[in-house]
């Protein structure tokens, strides 16, 4: 009886060694957590891009990744609150978009690597020490380049003949917008058109924002893009529309409102692009040395459903060039 029990407790005791390094190993594996901070009110198709990039290496949300997200419905003062909140749930990485957003993970953790899936210069405002070694906890992708904001111009002004005023619409409580502004208005310069700030209080103010600009002249209107303008996209199309000026954007996502044209980089690609950061950065690499990346390839998109409704001929030229027509 007795070297019965004996034989019994032994091979208990060599199950528990033999299934140790097993627990073991899937403690070591335990589910990465993403922190998602955006300031939008909630999903759109850029969030839908970053998730099909997850699929795309591998990761299947619940499975082997959980993703926190947080949407600060419009309203900053919430960021570094959520912030906060995704640092306290201690997650392997925090994606962003836009200036406040990366601010304010950036003031909320040293620690946690934070990846940028679209964010303005984010050299000049502060958030790397260069494209090529960032530096510090933050990485991704940066969607500004300074000549964009003349060629976004140059392309409106062959599109709208007679063109001599263009207003400029942005989100003012983003402080990297005015320095965005500054920049338009000094390339307007260059090219003979004159550009005025167009104050405009987001979402209700928009179609009144565009009739004072109709009464002051205005021959047109570009917008710089912040995550604000592309959630009242649809808002801005449309009054762009009822008031017969035509717009300009910053990419072909605001054409859905009804913009007329777009010339830029591809956001949507960009937060797709984005989860091959995360990836790395879950995978062992640092921040510091993974370098932001710039947009190589610029998209011209002509809404002509658009033009028509304006009752403007894009001249032949013009449409050559376009990557992309809608009819």
């Amino acid at each position: 009886m007795r070297r019965r029990v004996l034989g019994l407790l032994l091979t208990i005791v060599a199950a528990f060694f033999s299934a140790s390094p097993h627990a073991s190993a899937q403690q070591a594996r335990k589910i990465p957590v993403i922190g998602y901070l955006m300031d939008r009110p909630g999903p759109t198709a850029f969030d839908e891009a970053f998730r099909r990039g997850l699929r795309e290496l591998g990761y299947a949300e619940g499975r082997n990744v959980i993703v926190e997200y947080r949407w600060a419905e419009g309203k900053a003062d919430r960021l570094p609150a959520l912030a906060a909140e995704l640092v306290g749930l201690r997650v392997d990485v925090i994606v962003t978009q836009g200036v406040p957003a990366t601010k304010a993970a950036k003031n909320a953790t040293s620690a946690i690597p934070i990846v940028m899936a679209s964010s303005p210069d984010a050299v000049a405002d502060g958030l790397i020490a260069s494209f090529a070694r960032p530096g510090g906890n933050i990485t991704g992708l940066s969607v500004y380049a300074r000549e964009l904001s003349g060629k976004r111009l140059e392309l409106l002004k062959e599109a709208v003949p007679g063109l001599t005023r263009v207003d400029a619409v942005f989100n003012a409580l983003n402080p990297a917008m005015p320095p965005q502004f500054k920049e338009t208005a000094a390339a307007a310069e260059k090219l003979g058109l004159k550009v005025l700030p167009l104050d405009v209080r987001f979402p209700d103010g928009v179609e009144p924002a565009f009739a004072d600009s109709v009464r002051a002249g205005a021959g047109a209107i570009v917008v710089l893009s912040d995550s604000v303008t592309i959630t009242y996209r649809a808002q801005l199309g449309a009054a762009g529309l009822k008031h017969r000026l035509p717009t300009m954007f910053a990419n072909k996502t605001y054409l859905e409102g009804g913009g007329l044209m777009s010339y830029g980089p591809d956001i949507t690609d960009m937060f797709r692009r984005a989860a091959s950061y995360v990836d790395k950065i879950l995978k062992g690499a640092k921040p510091a040395d993974l370098p932001v990346e710039q947009p190589t390839k610029l998209y011209l998109v002509i809404n002509l459903k658009t033009a028509k409704a304006l009752g403007l001929t894009i001249p032949p030229s013009l449409l050559q060039r376009a990557d992309e027509v809608i009819q």
